[in-house]
């Protein structure tokens, strides 16, 4: 079991919340963390657990140890019952960790009843700043399910498929979304095959048969469950017509590779859409890096213009609004810094960044053609010196 670097930020949220929601895809390690804070467990999507708490109950909101309640919008009268609790005690914080894998149904009952007594906590895959560097490639590959293969040998891609299977088949339908099994899964693929690519939903409704407010209401479905990114376009008062379609990308690139039928590193390569595939991965870990560091920014969007000026990732962290153009290449050359200076001097970006496989990364001030390991050093230093004495995975192992 790895050192989730999540972890540092839910320590510190317990000592200052009553309670700590933590959210995330199903399986992405919620109730492995949980389970290191407390002893006290209840799974509320079995019947079992629920009489179990409901007998329980009044001993356990006098308990010195955390209370740790799995998929918790199973029981929606649970969050009376904890608004009460909680307000009896108000000084009394880090005494219930709440999970979930479906934030609509959860985050409905939190911000009812739970409004200012709680604090909110999402649990990524495993990132790159969890493993040593050297497997960046392998975590690419296989993405960061923990029992996806990353931490085991053998388990990609049979995990992936079952996964996929189960969340067609019994999951997304019980979460509401309105589609038999079947249709899932040739949407699953469908987004794969458009994956990195501006969303058209009435392209993709007509193939499925139908209408586009349904497809949007399926690809609602899937964002809730934290399987898709929608990236959003970047707005801005310019003359230059701006693209205003978001861009649609897996969240996992296991899940994505899966998809696509790709059973190797050295298949995935030589693949048309690879570029896609990476940029969408490089993007997932700057995002589970600036979540891990706890860090509030304005984002995350893209940026195209109709004359043909692209950032793949925009945000603003505090004043600096970063400009970043992402690149599957070792050797990016100056054409690639002009793009970049050109489609980031359109926004006013006051850092411009251009991500690579390169080795030999040059910062100044303002511009940085650096590689992710370079970039993500950069979000950490002088803002998380706890995290980065704490999280194994910033001093690579061998």
């Amino acid at each position: 079991m790895i050192e989730r670097a999540l972890r540092t930020q839910i320590t510190e949220r317990l000592r200052s919340f009553p309670a700590v929601v933590i959210l995330g895809a199903r399986q992405v390690g919620k109730t492995t963390l949980a389970r290191t804070f407390s002893n006290i467990y209840y799974d509320l999507e079995q019947a079992e657990d629920r009489l179990r708490l409901d007998v329980q109950w009044h001993d356990l909101i006098r308990s010195k140890e955390v209370v740790i309640l799995d998929e918790a919008q199973n029981d929606p009268s649970l969050f009376v019952r904890l608004r009460s609790a909680i307000d009896d005690d108000r000084k009394g914080n880090g005494r219930f960790m709440i999970l979930g894998s479906v934030s609509p149904g959860l985050m409905k009952a939190v911000s009812e009843f739970l409004t200012g007594r709680v604090a909110l906590c999402e649990l990524n895959p495993v990132s790159l700043l969890e493993i040593p560097f050297d497997q960046e490639d392998m975590l690419w590959f296989k993405g960061g399910y923990p029992d996806g293969g990353i931490l085991q040998v053998g388990q990609f891609p049979v995990w992936q498929q079952n996964y996929l299977q189960m969340l067609a088949l019994r999951d997304l339908p019980v979460w509401g979304m309105p589609a038999r099994p079947p249709m899932i899964g040739r949407f699953f693929r469908m987004l794969a095959a458009g994956n990195g690519q501006a969303w058209n939903a009435s392209q993709i409704g007509k193939s499925l048969g139908v209408s586009y407010h349904t497809v949007n209401s399926y690809l609602d479905y899937l964002e809730e469950a934290y399987l898709i990114r929608r990236l959003q376009p970047y707005y801005i008062n310019i003359r230059k017509r701006l693209v205003k379609s978001p861009k649609v990308f897996w969240r996992d690139s296991g899940l994505l590779h899966n998809l696509l039928g790709v059973p190797t590193m050295d298949d995935l390569l030589v693949q048309p859409w690879v570029g896609a595939s990476w940029e969408g991965w490089v993007i997932e870990q700057i995002l589970a890096c600036l979540n891990i560091l706890g860090l509030s920014f304005d984002g995350p969007y893209h940026l195209r213009t109709t004359d043909g000026h692209e950032l793949d990732l925009v945000f603003r962290l505090g004043s600096v609004t970063y400009a970043i153009e992402i690149k599957l290449s070792s050797s990016p050359g100056t054409d690639d810094m002009k793009r970049l200076r050109k489609a980031a001097e359109i926004i006013g970006a006051e850092k411009q960044v251009l991500i690579s496989r390169t080795v030999q990364p040059v910062e100044n001030e303002a511009v940085m053609s650096t590689n992710l390991r370079g970039f993500l050093n950069h979000l950490i230093r002088d803002r998380a010196p706890i995290i980065r004495s704490t999280t194994p995975s910033f001093h690579p192992k061998s």
